[in-house]
């Protein structure tokens, strides 16, 4: 049979077939395009100009940032743009791109999470070692390993979800291109590639796991440990809200993993993509910001317009 989708693309189904509904769900979803970047670049812009933000926490944060507003970009305007126009139609080549970029973004995130919570076990438990354990030279080259990490990833999905041959109907059901839903619509076994790069990335992505758990293992221990109670609630402010948003990615990407893709989807499994396809990434400037009271204060800066002092730091422009 000849592969249709290479020439006409694929249909991408969304949430309901009502025109008032698509509507409504365009609406719903600008909204949380709107707030994710205006949340995610104002953590960007005050971590880059004001001088208190200048430690490789906010570095990370920054770029935890930069991914985060990505990773939306990469399948919410299209689902807009479909839904507006009562068209779910994407080209191959749009498809592609959108799982190369999916897929990168993401192992870019599962490796900047894993790297921050290094970050802070040194800065915990080894205080006074901190500037030299997590030195400029070091964080840059552990935020270039982590992007570097992710183009990998995004090629060996693309090229081997790509690889298959289309022969069953183009209709995805989902609401941007789903490495699953793509493979349910090969003819052969041309999908085991797929599958042997996620059983790869699945282990790589457990030995992250394992090595966050033991961070904060040891981080609780020397917390608790901590005589002061203000210094164990300064210590706790910096490190909950990383667990919490390590815990919200990954509990929502391993039940995406986990479900098997149906024919047709249930409310609770379009309920799921969106959690672990938006919710993160809107949370997060949220969950950063909520106790940290140099962000506030720096967010309150830059509402009232107040001019950032600068001085070099070894960040500062990166």
């Amino acid at each position: 049979m000849e592969n249709i989708t290479t020439m006409r693309g694929f249909l991408l189904v969304g949430f309901s077939d009502i025109r008032e509904l698509q509507i409504l769900h365009a609406f719903l979803f600008l909204m949380m395009y709107i707030f994710n970047l205006a949340g995610n670049l104002i953590i960007i812009t005050i971590t880059t100009l004001d001088q208190r933000l200048q430690s490789p926490m906010y570095y990370f944060l920054k770029h935890l940032s930069l991914l985060d507003l990505s990773l939306i970009s990469v399948t919410v305007p299209k689902f807009i743009a479909n839904s507006l126009m009562a068209n779910g139609y994407i080209s191959y080549g749009q498809c592609m791109l959108q799982v190369f970029f999916f897929s990168a973004l993401c192992w870019d995130e599962m490796a900047i999470l894993t790297v921050m919570s290094y970050d802070r076990y040194a800065a915990i438990c080894f205080p006074l070692h901190y500037e030299v354990i997590m030195n400029p030279t070091k964080c840059r080259w552990a935020v270039t390993a982590a992007w570097l990490s992710g183009s990998i990833t995004g090629i060996l999905y693309a090229k081997t979800t790509f690889s298959i041959t289309f022969c069953k109907e183009n209709i995805i059901h989902q609401f941007f291109c789903d490495i699953p839903q793509l493979v349910k619509l090969s003819c052969s076994d041309d999908y085991l590639g797929v599958i042997r790069v996620s059983v790869f990335m699945i282990l790589i992505a457990f030995i992250c796991l394992i090595s966050i758990v033991l961070s904060y293992i040891r981080i609780f221990f020397t917390v608790l440990r901590m005589p002061s109670a203000k210094g164990r609630s300064k210590a706790f402010s910096t490190c909950l809200p990383h667990l919490f948003c390590v815990s919200f990615f990954l509990s929502t990407g391993t039940i995406a993993c986990l479900k098997p893709a149906t024919e047709s989807p249930t409310t609770f499994d379009l309920i799921i993509s969106i959690f672990y396809t938006v919710m993160p990434s809107t949370l997060n400037p949220i969950i950063y910001s909520f106790r940290n009271e140099a962000m506030k204060g720096a967010f309150k800066k830059l509402l009232v317009g107040e001019q950032f002092t600068r001085k070099r730091t070894f960040l500062s422009f990166c």
